[in-house]
């Protein structure tokens, strides 16, 4: 099969422009909330207009769906590659773990956007959003089962959102406990720490009425 021809100079720019956009729009969505950023506000970030967005994008609730739909598509990519590479109940858990640990510290405003934006998106958008965190809440809740096959399905979910609100609470916290972002050193001695709480949290012994 032939190489695909190399990208031009302008097709690199243009989708640089879109990543940047898109961080600038996560980074400012989490930090102001969706209704109280503008267009430009996002623009400015990257040295263009707010006119210039709609080269990239339809509008602002487009760069929202776009931000969304990437965000829940790299967890879900991250959780199904787990899942075929470690087969093994602890290990692919510890794995998950990891991942989302290290994605909550890159992308805490991200993170607060899918916890906070979602009504905003229009319906195809959030429709697919949800598909993709329920199949990834289904990869953590099929190894969880398997580890702890005891529990019912109400303490199931609960272990996992308690571990996700913890991971994500923690992640989104220390930025203002830093007063700005977290460097990568201090990101790096950061996560084994929010890790180990977090397989602390999942893997927590309930006391049973019968004992």
């Amino acid at each position: 099969m032939p190489e695909p021809p190399p990208k031009t100079r302008r097709q690199t720019e243009k989708e640089q422009r879109y990543r940047d956009l898109l961080e600038a729009a996560g980074r400012l969505f989490g930090t102001y909330g969706y209704a109280s950023v503008a267009l430009d506000d996002i623009g400015s970030q990257v040295g263009v207009s707010g006119q210039a967005i709609y080269r990239h994008f339809r509008g602002k609730q487009d760069l929202l769906g776009r931000l969304l739909l990437d965000s829940s598509s790299k967890l879900l990519a991250g959780g199904r590659r787990i899942h075929q590479q470690h087969p093994e109940a602890q290990e692919q858990l510890e794995q998950l773990i990891d991942f989302h640990v290290a994605f909550a510290l890159e992308s805490p405003e991200i993170i607060r956007v899918q916890e906070q934006e979602m009504p905003q998106l229009v319906d195809a958008d959030r429709s697919a959003v949800r598909q993709m965190q329920r199949e990834y809440l289904e990869i953590w809740s099929g190894v969880i089962a398997r580890l702890h096959p005891e529990i019912d399905s109400i303490e199931l979910r609960t272990r996992i959102h308690g571990g996700f609100g913890l991971i994500n609470s923690t992640a989104h916290s220390m930025k203002h406990a830093y007063r700005r972002p977290p460097t990568g050193d201090e990101v790096a001695a950061i996560a084994p720490t929010l890790a180990a709480m977090a397989r602390a949290a999942l893997r927590c012994r309930v006391p049973r009425s019968e004992e």
